[in-house]
């Protein structure tokens, strides 16, 4: 009942999960539903241990959603990592997007404020 704006397809970099991310774009593309792609999220896109917050594993693989989302034509709206903090602010009922000062909450608004863009684009019809 309510318009729907476009679709936001969230993976891990791991191939079997961007099979799996590539078969929802497929979907939400096809001609009987006709949804368009805002974006594609990679999250866990890399783990940081809070005592050592400039180092980066990539646990699950590097970059498959950028390389997915270059292949499917589609725009990689954030890299999200994979830390504690996410997990206990969000237990404790303070997101981790509203410190942004934190390297997460700088990732979380910036994910926000590329989707008010591609959102503004597609309203405009420049996208």
């Amino acid at each position: 009942m309510l318009k729907l704006t476009g679709a936001i397809i969230v993976s891990t970099p791991q191939q079997v999960a961007l099979a799996d991310a590539r078969k929802g774009i497929d979907m939400y593309q096809h001609e009987k539903v006709q949804v368009p792609i805002l974006g594609l999220v990679e999250n866990m896109a890399w783990f940081t241990p809070a005592e050592l917050p400039q180092n980066r594993y990539y646990i699950f693989g590097r970059e498959g959603c950028k390389q997915l989302a270059e292949e499917m034509n589609v725009p990689l709206l954030a890299q999200l990592p994979l830390v504690q903090s996410i997990c206990d602010n969000g237990d404790q009922g303070t997101p981790v997007a509203a410190n942004p000062d934190s390297v997460s909450g700088l990732a979380f608004i910036n994910l926000a404020q590329a989707v008010v863009t591609v959102v503004n684009r597609l309203k405009s019809g420049s996208c």
